[in-house]
């Protein structure tokens, strides 16, 4: 029997920020719990650092310069196959809840239904989260101050002074991922043994958290004591020049203090757990339902957060590991492979072909990823490639060293991971380090040239499965417009 699949994908959460990858603080009962049934990879990695372009990669299998999505305001080209595309054309009922970050809003990736719930850009006057939001009388004011350039400029200092660590505006009820997780249990209640006889449901749920602003709604937000906290690896007294230079911040990296940091930590592994608390009732339900045994569940997230490394916050600058190493924890159908710990080098790009081959499919030829599911098997990769910047700043790894290269030299880098890494010192113009940085040089070379970089793809009128007018976005953003003044 085809298994059923389900996707949890939550935005911008740190490889290391959960439990099962050796946290000491952070309460994730119900996503370790996932681990040990199945396997974790200690070495994820996204193949862009922006929400976007990485969860194209992540439906086509594909590296951005091939399917061309390199900003937040993109399309995917409806010709690429997508897993769920495959997947719908092969029997399996698929849709998707919460935040996708498609143009158009409801793109046709391959979902028969999608129920959104979006946070930059137009979709968050299309979808159906602000939608209930409108209905109920509520308007998510600090998520919208933080999105939005023309109310961030009104943020109050408080929001300045907590780097957007915030108790929410929205009880818990009206809180997004509160509405993400009911929306995906109310699909998992309609699941059952006897599914379409050519497939089973794909089901993938897209938390908008942990993605700042860090605003936990009560009780979350008094979950974690900011001073109880352990300070994640690298934080140091100031940001470097170089870093400063490439990215000052999106609040400024300079201002950041310990308390700070520790403020926001506290709200960031919060949000955190409350997704926790939801993995936990939807695994609880499948279990109820017989279903959890047959059921291939994938946790994910398409890119890190610097939290506090080298005196950074967010995302947005160097391609240092906690910005481009995510987690993943795979249970297969049947626990096969239950508590395995791999240190592979595995890309988000390998997500589609992993799923197909669980289900029964042929993985079609434009997908660059490996299957990691065959039991028993280990990939042969040597190398992890990924990009920032437009394509201008290119990253080759293996498990012990790193190469960035960058159109401008001054912001190249080469690290010795084996001896440093934290991403301290950076070692490209160290003689000794001559002949390690040419070869990875020539792996890159190999891999992608600077000038092979393309447009952006966009299509406003690509195919969708469900349009949104005009007059229904321009009254959403009026709405939310008043209402914002009104507070």
């Amino acid at each position: 029997m085809a298994p059923n699949i389900l996707i949890l994908h939550a935005d911008q959460h740190r490889y290391d920020c959960l439990g099962a990858y050796g946290n000491p603080d952070v309460q994730t009962p119900n996503i370790d719990a996932l681990a040990e049934d199945g396997i974790r990879y200690n070495n994820s990695f996204c193949p862009y650092p922006v929400c976007t372009p990485s969860r194209y990669s992540l439906l086509s299998s594909q590296y951005v310069r091939q399917h061309l999505g390199w900003s937040n305001h993109c399309t995917l080209p409806p010709a690429l196959p997508t897993f769920p595309r495959v997947l719908r054309d092969a029997g399996y009922q698929t849709k998707a809840v919460g935040k996708m970050h498609f143009t158009p809003t409801y793109l046709d990736v391959g979902f028969e239904e999608m129920l959104l719930a979006e946070q930059d850009g137009p979709g968050r006057f299309e979808d159906d989260y602000h939608r209930w939001l409108r209905e109920e009388g509520q308007v998510d004011g600090i998520d919208l101050m933080d999105q939005r350039r023309e109310y961030r400029d009104m943020a109050p200092a408080e929001y300045w002074e907590t780097f957007g660590a915030l108790t929410s505006d929205l009880d818990e009820a009206h809180h997004s991922t509160t509405w993400i997780a009911e929306r995906a249990m109310e699909t998992l209640e309609g699941w059952d043994k006897k599914a379409r006889p050519a497939g089973g449901h794909l089901l993938m749920v897209g938390f908008i958290k942990p993605h700042h602003p860090f605003d936990p709604p009560a009780p979350w937000d008094g979950m974690y004591d900011p001073d109880a906290l352990t300070l994640l690896p690298g934080w140091t007294e100031s940001p470097s020049a170089v870093d400063i230079a490439r990215s000052p911040g999106y609040f400024p990296h300079a201002d950041l203090t310990e308390r700070q940091l520790r403020r926001a930590m506290a709200y960031y592994y919060a949000t955190i757990s409350q997704i926790d608390h939801h993995v936990g009732r939807m695994i609880d339900l499948l279990k109820r339902k017989g279903l959890y045994e047959n059921t291939l569940i994938l946790y994910t997230s398409d890119h890190g957060d610097y939290m506090g490394l080298h005196h950074l916050l967010l995302k947005g600058g160097a391609m240092y590991d906690p910005v481009m190493k995510v987690p993943l924890i795979l249970k297969l159908p049947g626990q096969t492979r239950a508590g395995e710990n791999s240190d592979e080098l595995v890309t988000n790009l390998d997500v589609a072909p992993t799923l197909l081959r669980a289900a029964g499919c042929d993985v079609p030829a434009p997908m660059q990823g490996l299957d990691l599911h065959a039991e028993g098997t280990t990939n042969s990769r040597v190398h992890i490639f990924a990009e920032n910047w437009g394509g201008r700043e290119i990253m080759v790894r293996s498990d012990h060293d790193k190469l960035v290269w960058c159109e401008n030299p001054e912001r190249s880098q080469y690290f010795d991971l084996s001896n440093d890494p934290l991403e301290t010192d950076n070692r490209l113009h160290d003689p000794a380090y001559a002949a390690r940085v040419a070869a990875l040089r020539e792996r890159l070379l190999a891999w992608a040239l600077f000038d092979a970089r393309t447009q952006t793809y966009l299509d406003h009128a690509a195919p969708v499965i469900r349009d949104v007018s005009e007059e229904q976005a321009a009254s959403m953003a009026t709405y939310f417009a008043e209402q914002m003044r009104e507070t």
